[in-house]
């Protein structure tokens, strides 16, 4: 594939879920369309919050064929990946900031047998993560700061989608483009057109009463910029 995937991904952000009632809450959004479930862990030090662990997402593992797409938002991940590889991850994203050795992240995560993504925070110049792409799965976009939900989207980190796209194209790559932050109806088009394939969606799911409806609009929001 050289560039944008045909069809749009969404991957509801577990963390604006209700957390009395996750089993509930996963097999209603797989019910509704979604393909991946974005999984948001933070440690209260690379961020600042704190939300879950591999514990967790071990105990969801069974209840879901979703693709469990895992976004360590740690100090030293690389300290972790077995842990969450055993829970169940298939795509791990780590963030450029939060790794002494980048590559040797990047190398454990692919040699534990899943996917490896890598995302850098706004203010992070996004030509941190451009040496690393022939080895990634996903580069993610984070369109907030990372560390609370409900954020408003920046759209300055638009210029960020296009450059990696440009890359993917020049460089003739297949890796995801993902976007995770404020993301809703009103900008799923504007995304996917500069070339985003994955959105995270929080409230803009998890917020809806009709998650299939909300799953459903965001999708033909996206691909519409396909023609």
């Amino acid at each position: 594939m050289n560039g944008k995937r045909k069809g749009t991904i969404i991957s509801p952000s577990l963390l604006s879920a209700d957390f009395s009632k996750l089993t509930e809450e996963c097999v209603d959004i797989e019910r509704g369309g979604a393909k991946w479930l974005h999984l948001d862990v933070m440690d209260g030090s690379f961020v600042p919050n704190i939300s879950f662990g591999a514990p967790v997402i071990a105990c969801l593992r069974d209840k879901t064929k979703m693709f469990f797409d895992v976004h360590l938002m740690i100090d030293e991940p690389i300290r972790y990946i077995d842990d969450f590889v055993r829970a169940g991850a298939e795509l791990i994203t780590v963030h450029t900031e939060a790794c002494s050795d980048v590559a040797a992240t990047v190398k454990k995560i692919k040699d534990s047998g899943v996917h490896a993504g890598l995302t850098v925070k706004p203010a992070t110049p996004v030509e941190e993560i451009l040496p690393y792409l022939p080895e990634l799965h996903t580069v993610m976009i984070m369109t907030v700061n990372p560390g609370f939900s409900g954020q408003k989207f920046m759209p300055e980190m638009l210029d960020k989608i296009k450059t990696l796209n440009a890359e993917r194209e020049r460089l003739g790559l297949d890796f995801y483009i993902e976007v995770d932050g404020g993301v809703g109806e009103g900008n799923a088009e504007l995304l996917c057109s500069a070339g985003v394939d994955v959105l995270v969606a929080g409230s803009g799911v998890f917020g809806k009463e009709d998650r299939k409806a909300a799953i459903s609009a965001l999708i033909e929001k996206g691909d519409s910029c396909n023609g």
